[in-house]
């Protein structure tokens, strides 16, 4: 070991109480600051810009270091040194302060002034220590108490350093009590903490900075409360508690927090940097601050990072190896920059009963200016909660892993995000709740997972994103080989959506039998792809949903429950129906008739006004004919009892005139049956001619004796006989006997039959054109 000056070896200020040859009384050190030029222990360096240090190397100062209320134009520098009792600078004012790789029982610095840095490097302040068997070594708290001194290892509260704290590489251990106590410390320059180790709460509350505060590698530890206590603090920099990369990377250290990061109403000019920190509870799990017990549903007793108003101009860094088993909290907060998540882990116990205390993520009411960067975030157990947060950039959190079986794992009700939502190739269990969110750009569910719906309440849905209302694209669909699932359903009651609602390749679940896969009620957007990889295994509802084009698939036409399609209403479909393809027609009536499982006229009406739009006609008319028979069938279901009277007059209609969408028909019969007729009329010799009580004008009997001088004409006769109501003057004075007068009853009858079906068909054409 190098020698001292006085031929002594090094003092190891951290292997106990030396021998008495290392021995400086503090009170002959105080007195040779009071008598500089007497002759003692001390190192005086005066250059011309520099005022004077004292340097104490290699020294076991017995006594007490009292230099409370001091005025000194020195900076005190103390290496390898130990101290049998705490330093006092108490309202002292001094150049500067050192102590490097010193051993000290702890540091009395209340109200202190200091124009240059105040600096710990690599020593050791340790209170009540078990490893000090000499009892004169030990600070009793008890006597601190009688003084009214703050119980903690170093005190600097209300300081002010004109230059910089640096606690770098220094242990500081008070487990029963605070290892630091700075209310209201004022630095004007930067906190450097890098690889502190603090046993006991690190409180700096009001603290007050103009550069960085730093606990890169730092060990915090306090298991039942406060690991570090920033509750209002202001820095001027970035709060940096990430990893120390100082030496080779196996030598490279994580910041560490046993305990509660607790950072209310914190205001911090540049960035919040946790990357790769571990944020830990104590190892019980249980709640760590007895005032959090409450059933307040909104309170997170478990929390271990607090930071609800906290306002960062920069980016908060949560990101790149971050692991917490508690909650990362944040109420109300606003960032000026981007949140990174991004790769963290953050996991909360699961609790049972309500309310439920397992949030992971807790951001409600927070705004952020940039991004909310979650790229591969995992979330083994707890909800992440977003509720009415403003994002002004875009939400990334592909390829994620959020956990929270049968309740909400993701809620963002009422949120606000100018971008995109990309929640692509993520694996979700529970469900994702983004009731009444608001997405200036997309949200896009490529490839991404979600089972394990949540069992609460009446809707039980995996998606819920009601209400929502979206600048461009909803895509809830197949990423390559990987498909989107929802095994609960999705629900987009009320949502609106700019652009498309696309869904090709999904794979639908249902939470119950009877429960839909996918409801799109009231739904409008310009374009529908639905158009699943497989049958969805619940009802598809469509009620009050619009489209301009859509686009469908057999599968989504096979789904389990049916289709609801009451007043859904779609332009034009993407794959027209040509006009000569009547397969295609038919196959469409089919799957309406099949998947609403009984009469609905709303769906045909649309198809056929969606028809007659592209110019079809035809197939608009072949499309309603078949709404009628239909209609005829249900009613006839309806009707038990008059069912065959029912079914024969949709026969009438339907061969006659095609309930009026076969016009032609009618001309049809009316020439059929006035064939029929004049052949019947025109061929057969009348009976009565030969008798002699009935007129006759040589072919036919009349009724009368005046019309004996008409002339028979079997085609005019046939005529009015089909017409009902105008009479050509024919059918009412020839006289008809045996089998004529059947036929012209018949006739009769068939022409009043064909009237009412052809009223009864141009009723309900023109209806149709108006």
């Amino acid at each position: 070991m190098t020698p001292t000056e006085n031929g002594l070896p090094q003092l190891d200020p951290f292997a106990g109480v030396p021998d008495k040859r290392y021995e400086l009384k503090a009170e002959d050190l105080l007195k040779q600051v009071a008598e500089p030029g007497s002759v003692g222990l001390l190192r005086w360096r005066k250059q011309d810009t520099t005022a004077p240090i004292v340097t104490v190397e290699d020294r076991y100062i017995t006594g007490r270091l009292d230099m409370r209320a001091a005025d000194l134009d020195y900076l005190f520098r103390f290496e390898r040194c130990r101290f049998e009792y705490p330093p006092d600078v108490r309202e002292a004012k001094l150049l500067g302060l050192v102590f490097r790789k010193c051993w000290l029982p702890g540091l009395k610095a209340r109200n202190f002034r200091s124009a240059n840095d105040v600096r710990l490097i690599r020593s050791i302040v340790q209170v009540d220590s078990d490893n000090d068997s000499n009892p004169e070594t030990t600070i009793r708290r008890s006597s601190d108490r009688e003084r009214g001194m703050p119980d903690a290892a170093v005190n600097l509260t209300d300081a002010v350093i004109d230059g910089s704290v640096v606690l770098t590489r220094t242990r500081i251990l008070h487990s029963r009590g605070k290892a630091i106590q700075a209310d209201r410390l004022v630095v004007t320059g930067a906190l450097l903490a890098y690889r502190l180790e603090a046993d006991g709460e690190v409180r700096v509350p009001g603290l007050r900075t103009g550069g960085n505060v730093n606990f890169s590698g730092a060990s915090l530890s306090n298991p039942d409360g406060f690991a570090l206590n920033g509750n209002g603090l202001h820095i001027g920099g970035s709060l940096l508690c990430e990893v120390d990369t100082y030496g080779p990377v196996s030598q490279r250290k994580a910041f560490e927090a046993t305990g509660i990061l607790y950072l209310p109403s914190a205001r911090v000019d540049s960035d919040i940097v946790l990357r790769g920190a571990k944020l830990r509870m104590n190892q019980h799990g249980r709640i760590a601050v007895e005032a959090w017990t409450s059933k307040d549903p909104y309170l997170d007793p478990r929390p271990v990072l607090v930071a609800d108003r906290v306002r960062v101009d920069g980016n908060l860094e949560l990101s790149d190896g971050l692991d917490a088993n508690g909650t990362l909290r944040m109420i109300n907060g606003k960032v000026g920059g981007s949140l990174r998540l991004a790769r963290a882990k953050i996991e909360v116990a699961r609790r049972e009963g309500i309310p439920y205390y397992d949030r992971a993520l807790h951001l409600d009411g927070s705004e952020i200016d940039g991004d909310i960067e979650a790229t591969a975030l995992n979330v083994p157990s707890g909800q992440l909660r977003l509720a009415d947060v403003t994002v002004r950039g875009n939400v990334l959190a592909s390829n994620a892993r959020f956990k929270h079986r049968e309740r909400d794992v993701f809620s963002a009700r009422r949120t606000k995000i100018s971008g995109n939502l990309h929640l692509a190739d993520a694996k979700v269990e529970g469900t994702l709740r983004l009731q009444g969110l608001e997405v200036g750009g997309s949200i896009y569910l490529y490839g991404t997972t979600v089972t394990q719906p949540s069992l609460r309440g009446h809707t039980r849905f995996s998606v819920d994103i009601r209400t929502a209302r979206i600048g461009r694209d909803l895509v809830m669909a197949a990423n390559q080989d990987r498909p989107f699932l929802a095994e609960g359903g999705v629900i987009l009651d009320g949502a609106t959506i700019a652009r498309r609602l696309d869904l090709d390749g999904a794979k639908l679940g249902a939470s119950a039998q009877d429960s839909a896969a996918l409801d799109a009620s009231d739904v409008g957007a310009d374009e529908f792809l639905l158009t699943p990889a497989e049958p969805p295994a619940g009802r598809i509802v469509l009620r009050r949903a619009h489209c301009g084009t859509l686009s469908d698939n057999a599968e989504l036409w096979e789904a389990q429950g049916g289709i609801e399609l009451e007043d859904f209403r779609y332009d034009v479909m993407k794959r027209p129906i040509g006009i000569k393809d009547d397969r295609a027609v038919d196959r469409r009536i089919e799957q309406l008739r099949q998947a609403m499982g009984g009469y609905r006229p709303g769906p045909y009406d649309q198809l056929a006004a969606m028809l007659r739009n592209s110019g079809n006609e035809e197939h608009a008319s072949t499309v309603l004919f078949k709404k009628q028979q239909f209609r005829y069938r249900s009613l006839a279901d309806g009707y038990r009892f008059f069912a065959p009277l029912v079914l024969l007059w949709s026969w009438l209609q339907r061969s006659m005139v095609g309930y009026g969408y076969r016009p032609i028909r009618a001309v049809g019969w009316l020439l059929m049956l006035l064939v029929t007729g004049s052949v019947w009329f025109g061929v057969r010799d009348d009976p009565c001619v030969n008798d002699p009580n009935v007129q006759h004008n040589g072919d036919r009997c009349v009724v009368n004796r005046d019309d004996s001088g008409l002339q028979w004409n079997p085609v005019l006769y046939t005529v009015d006989l089909l017409v009902p109501i105008v009479d050509f003057g024919n059918k009412g004075r020839w006289y008809m006997t045996g089998a004529d007068r059947w036929v012209s009853a018949g006739l009769t009858g068939a022409g009043w039959v064909l009237a009412t079906t052809v009223a009864a068909g141009a009723s309900r054409m023109v209806r149709r054109e108006t």
